[in-house]
């Protein structure tokens, strides 16, 4: 399945293969985006910045196997004609070099509940101008001519361009936002593996870089379904989704929260130290997931 936008809707100046950055995106704004980015700007001093006790938790789980990582992998049958899903691999796509062309490609599952945490592996050397990461309902467009950050061009869509650190959102009608928020963007680099956190129990999407939790990105997406989903210009460039975790809504079990207050207390570079515990055996391999 793929969906496209004609080129009026697309806004961007032309380049060759996304290289070369010759202007901005258009914007069409309706109304002041004033308020928009005062809330962002109040992000720097609230919770939003905290990194959720919950993700720490599932940060500290063994990651999911590879049958779970295919399941919730890239969807050959949602995407932008000019990529296709690696047979060898399918948690990562490949896009054609077409010129002019902005292509996206939706993940195989949609998420409603929950919270997931996906790993993103991308070249920086193959990003272009216009690389994105985020989330998109199945009515967001897949494919637009000419370049630019499709995904949160509209309003069925929620996405980071880690080339020029803007959080954007229905960005014909808002403009994108500084993010991360707290961080000097100009030297601020995204490196080729980093996280995204998408909560969708809160209705947030987050990510991670380098370990460290940015703050929370985006606020909305509760009662949604959305699905993982990246907007590229780079030709022959290859990206990877990979599913890391998942915890369901449901209270955290008492074992669970000691097992992670326990491995805490030792230490993530000294879980070796939990064999000489005074514990039985069994309760060490718990503490250890083994």
């Amino acid at each position: 399945m793929s969906h496209s936008i004609t080129a009026g809707d697309c806004m961007s100046r032309f380049t060759v293969m996304g290289q070369k950055v010759s202007g901005g995106m258009k914007q069409i704004v309706r109304e002041s985006p004033s308020s928009y980015k005062a809330h962002h700007r109040e992000l720097q001093y609230s919770g939003d910045l905290q990194k959720p006790n919950r993700l720490d938790l599932l940060l500290d789980m063994p990651q999911a196997d590879k049958e779970l990582q295919y399941k919730y992998a890239w969807n050959e049958d949602d995407r932008s004609l000019n990529i296709f899903v690696k047979e060898d691999d399918p948690t990562t796509f490949h896009r054609h070099p077409v010129a002019q062309s902005t292509d996206c490609i939706r993940s195989k599952s949609g998420f409603m509940r929950g919270l997931h945490v996906f790993e993103i592996s991308w070249n920086p050397r193959q990003r272009g101008t216009h690389a994105v990461v985020g989330v998109a309902t199945v009515k967001a467009p897949l494919h637009c001519v000419g370049y630019q950050s499709l995904v949160g061009s509209n309003e069925e869509s929620w996405g980071w361009d880690i080339g020029r650190k803007k959080a954007f959102h229905d960005s014909k009608h808002n403009t994108g936002v500084q993010y991360p928020f707290s961080e000097n963007v100009d030297h601020f680099v995204v490196p080729e593996k980093f996280l995204m956190v998408l909560d969708m129990d809160e209705g947030t999407l987050s990510y991670i870089v380098n370990g460290k939790f940015l703050g929370i990105a985006f606020r909305g997406l509760k009662g949604k379904t959305v699905f993982p989903i990246i907007s590229a210009v780079w030709g022959h460039c290859e990206i990877t989704l990979k599913y890391v975790g998942g915890l369901e809504p449901s209270p955290l079990p008492l074992t669970d929260l000691c097992r992670r207050t326990v491995r805490v207390s030792v230490g993530q570079d000294h879980l070796e130290n939990i064999y000489s515990l005074p514990l039985p055996n069994t309760m060490k391999r718990y503490v250890l997931y083994q």
